[in-house]
């Protein structure tokens, strides 16, 4: 452990008082959040960091998935409505995102993959969609590839930087022979934020296993124990736990001025601040700030062109398991091992617009049991839980519409343990994801037989885990909430630093660009705040 690890258990940093109005306050500690907070210390500007969750250390970390579900995952009151199936079986869990100090970068895989310039421009590529609210990003991949390339030397990408791919698990393996005789060309370990050789003061993966339930060796990147120990040692930053952020204040010409949360033995504090960035997530960024409404800002913070909460995406996703006559163990080594990126393609003759990742996947056998069918009993069921060990699995990710009605609001009577309106989370399928899920579901199948697969077993969506939207990007404020470098269009010292800023969805695993657009955003703050523009 490193000596800014252990000052971070410590002591979480140094101290700025309540009062203090110069200090930038970052509500979020994960991918977004932390990056941020880093990139500010970095360059000498005084941040304070509110994490809702607890601190949770890797010696902490659990191999039990139901048992680190309950340690890390946000647990707190939310409802689902709309059509998806997670207002059905998951009401009150529409996402597995985490409440504990590096937020998801805590659970996520690590998959780290550019999003592609077509992406970026997804209205005129894809054209006027019905049902859809399709809109071209205010930013190209010719300005955020410096960004992309600091955020993979800083996390550790392989295949960049002369680091080299992962080893392939068996998952992989059974992966890889089905793709080549499909004929697909783009099969391998993918870029992932996962240590194939040491770096950064890091050791390399030791196949272990358990990566959504935090990394024991810390190879797989996470603010937990990268960014927010270097922000932490600059001596410009401190990390408050257990600070649940109830709204954002402002003053009487609208600039926010302060950010009111409950600490950890349930007072209410009030810290002042110079700017505030949101960094909590696609589901309670935009909760925080429509319960932030006041009586100059009715609908909520920043929301003059009513999109906050709206066009929430979470990726196409679904999953295929295959048995096989001998044994796979697809549980032993890296999570997601392996991905295939043929499909990742603009071609309409499909039946869709956009396209999709097929990633390796695995679940231990209790979650298996939970999501191959939930509610599933009787014979058929049990049989394949007990091929388990013989089982492979991968996953669809590909790129959803969004839509102006697929959105969080405030569900008034829900109320959280401090008593705010919760979140409550709408979606519905475009006919395009149900049409990009269906080629998905016989690709994979068909990947699987040509792998000589026994038994394969299409599996619906899990809860959502990609959340995107919300409080997107755009170049015209009435089409959105921020504009390109995640600032407010209508408060200038407000900013969203999460996914929620995403205009589009595209195919990608959303954290290398989460990291990308802090990174740019530290940048643009810290020049603002030297003009005294903010």
């Amino acid at each position: 452990m490193t000596q800014a690890q252990t000052q971070l258990e410590a002591q979480h940093g140094v101290k700025f008082a309540l009062d203090d109005d110069h200090v930038v306050v970052i509500i979020g500690s994960g991918a977004g959040g932390g990056t941020l907070a880093n990139e500010l210390a970095q360059k000498g500007v005084d941040v304070v960091v509110l994490e809702a969750g607890s601190l949770h250390t890797r010696k902490d970390f659990l191999t039990d998935e139901w048992g680190s579900f309950q340690q890390l995952a946000w647990l707190d009151k939310r409802t689902a409505s709309g059509s998806w199936r997670v207002a059905k079986d998951f009401p009150n869990l529409p996402a597995w995102i985490c409440k504990t100090v590096g937020g998801t970068s805590v659970h996520w895989a690590g998959a780290s993959l550019r999003i592609q310039p077509h992406e970026l421009k997804a209205r005129s590529t894809y054209g006027q969609l019905a049902g859809a609210t399709l809109l071209d990003w205010p930013l190209t991949r010719e300005e955020l590839d410096p960004y992309y390339d600091r955020a993979e030397k800083k996390m550790g990408v392989t295949r960049t930087n002369g680091w080299p791919g992962l080893p392939g698990n068996n998952n992989f393996k059974v992966m890889y022979a089905g793709a080549t005789k499909l004929g697909y060309k783009k099969c391998n370990t993918g870029r992932m934020a996962i240590n194939s050789v040491a770096h950064d003061g890091r050791t390399h993966c030791f196949q272990r296993g358990f990566c959504f339930q935090g990394c024991r060796f810390g190879a797989k990147w996470s603010t937990l124990y990268t960014e927010l120990p270097s922000a932490v040692a600059t001596g410009h930053a401190e990390l408050r736990t257990e600070a649940h952020v109830a709204r954002i204040e402002h003053d009487a010409q609208g600039r926010v001025h302060a950010v009111l949360y409950y600490d950890a033995d349930g007072k209410l504090q009030r810290q002042k601040a110079r700017i505030v960035a949101v960094a909590g997530n696609s589901l309670e960024t935009p909760r925080l700030l429509l319960n932030s409404h006041s009586a100059k800002f009715p609908k909520g913070l920043a929301n003059s062109s009513d999109q906050v909460g709206r066009n929430y995406m979470r990726h196409t996703t679904g999953s295929v398991y295959a048995t096989f006559e001998h044994k796979v163990d697809m549980f032993k080594g890296t999570t997601m091992a392996g991905i295939v990126e043929d499909e990742a393609r603009h071609d309409p003759s499909r039946g869709f617009v956009g396209g999709y990742h097929l990633e390796t996947i695995s679940l231990g056998l209790p979650f298996y049991a939970a999501f191959l069918n939930p509610g599933a009993w009787g014979a058929q069921f049990t049989a394949a839980l007990d091929q388990y060990t013989n089982t492979a699995g991968l996953w669809i990710v590909g790129e959803d519409m969004p839509r102006a009605n697929n959105r969080i609001t405030l569900n008034q009577t829900v109320k959280d343990q401090h008593g705010l309106p919760v979140a409550d989370v709408y979606f519905d399928d475009h006919p395009n994801d149900e049409a990009m899920r269906e080629h998905g579901f016989k690709q994979s199948e068909a990947l699987y037989k040509a792998a000589g697969a026994k038994q394969v077993y299409r599996v619906p969506p899990y809860p959502s885990t990609h959340n995107l939207g919300t409080s997107r990007m755009s170049a015209r404020p009435e089409d959105g909430v921020v504009n390109k470098h995640g600032q407010a269009h209508d408060i200038p010292n407000l900013f969203v630093s999460d996914g929620s800023q995403f205009t589009t969805g595209a195919a990608e695993n959303p954290t290398l660009t989460i990291v990308t657009l802090a990174i740019r955003q530290a940048e643009y703050i810290a020049g603002q705040m030297q003009q005294r523009a903010i």
